[in-house]
């Protein structure tokens, strides 16, 4: 907990979600786009600052229908890299950045934290194996720390989803929620995430409070990883370390649309408040 909270000093931290448009070779990549990709990327990262953002979570979530790392090509990494530096250099270290590399790509996402500076990766498959809408997820803790290692980047945090949205668990239904969540500790996770079923589900809060219970043990940090709204903000904030948003900040609340200023401004103005009345 404390390297999470050198980072993450609030009660609850606000993580905002930036959606990088397709990238070059996906399906729906837009021949000549790369420049608005950025550009976009710059954009998104200047709302978040000015509506006072905890920390940037960058994603390829566009990239769809997704594979898994070992097909995707060396265009995705360095697409990412292109836009990681511009959000780092516009954020100038003052707010805490991550990258998920989807779908399974934890090496690469730590490669790119590296080379850019980055804080934290969003990762799934740490233990066990699901299957996930791209195919089978295999676990991926032993290989992830041993490369973090190599490359001399322990000082970026690896955040891993447990039962993860968009997979089925039928392999791994002898194990509870608190057993992987064990099993995560015991193969030193930076911090665990809960999420709902899809993409803005909310995550369940019996769920929450099985893991909440449990941080005396854990001593891990727990994230929310989907569903989070202005309207249900009370369930989690000071519950979970930290609420990752992205459907909510997008117009309408649906995950591919733009930036909403005033959806994350009312939200962050709410997540103020809480945070104060918490202290």
């Amino acid at each position: 907990m404390d390297k999470f909270r050198r980072i993450f000093s609030k009660r609850t931290s606000i993580i905002g979600m930036i959606h990088l448009n397709p990238l070059p070779g996906t399906p729906f990549y837009q021949s000549g786009s790369f420049n608005q990709i950025i550009e976009k990327a710059r954009h998104e990262t200047n709302v978040y600052i000015e509506n006072n953002i905890d920390a940037i979570l960058i994603e390829n979530m566009h990239d769809i229908p997704y594979v898994k790392s070992d097909k995707f090509g060396p265009e995705i990494v360095s697409s990412m890299t292109a836009a990681a530096i511009e959000v780092k250099n516009l954020c100038d270290s003052k707010i805490p950045i991550g990258i998920q590399v989807l779908a399974g790509g934890g090496k690469e996402a730590l490669s790119i934290s590296k080379s850019v500076g980055l804080n934290f990766i969003r990762n799934e498959g740490y233990v066990f194996a699901h299957v996930g809408d791209e195919g089978m997820i295999e676990s991926n803790a032993g290989e992830l720390l041993r490369y973090r290692k190599m490359i001399d980047a322990e000082n970026v945090m690896i955040f891993n989803d447990i039962k993860k949205k968009h997979s089925s668990h039928a392999i791994t239904s002898d194990l509870s929620l608190l057993d992987t969540a064990h099993a995560t500790k015991f193969f030193q996770s930076d911090g665990i995430i809960l999420t709902g079923k899809s993409t803005g589900d909310a995550t369940d809060l019996n769920d929450v409070k099985i893991i909440a219970n449990e941080k005396e043990k854990l001593k891990m940090p727990l994230l929310i990883g989907s569903g989070v709204t202005k309207s249900n903000l009370r369930d989690y904030f000071g519950i979970a370390d930290a609420l990752i948003l992205g459907s909510y900040f997008k117009t309408d609340g649906y995950w591919s649309n733009d930036l909403c200023s005033t959806r994350i401004n009312d939200f962050m103005r709410d997540a103020c408040e809480f945070e104060k009345s918490l202290k």
